[in-house]
């Protein structure tokens, strides 16, 4: 048997429902300055330690437990997108027609998922 929540139990869930909707939203905002602040301080302390030519790790107290901090060369990929993937077939495969082929089939044939959600839209 199955069971059938209430209008209560129904109005209950979105109410909140909408609470988490509304929060995330406050903590993904805060997220994102407090990465925005980290990363202009991680600038700042590297063109530092570059100008003083700082070769040794800088030994910090981070709470409870002993830690360093060094500088290293971060490698950061482009996106893998059509464009690039495009961009590098040309490179390698000079038919153009074919390189089309290849791109349309890629987009053709990903895979998709669907699921039921929902989603909040602020009326104006």
């Amino acid at each position: 048997m199955e069971i059938v929540p209430s209008n209560q139990t129904f109005k209950d869930n979105i109410t909140l429902w909408v609470l988490l909707d509304t929060q995330l939203k406050t903590i993904n905002e805060k997220t994102k300055k407090m990465r925005e602040k980290k990363s202009e301080l991680s600038e700042h302390i590297c063109k530092y330690i570059t100008d003083n030519n700082i070769k040794n790790k800088i030994k910090i107290k981070d709470g409870e437990h002993l830690a360093e901090i060094r500088m290293y060369d971060k490698k950061e990929y482009s996106a893998l997108t059509f464009g690039y993937i495009e961009t590098c077939l040309k490179k390698i495969i000079h038919d153009e027609e074919q390189v089309d082929y290849v791109i349309e089939f890629l987009r053709e044939n990903r895979e998709i998922t669907s699921s039921p959600d929902i989603r909040k839209t602020i009326e104006k």
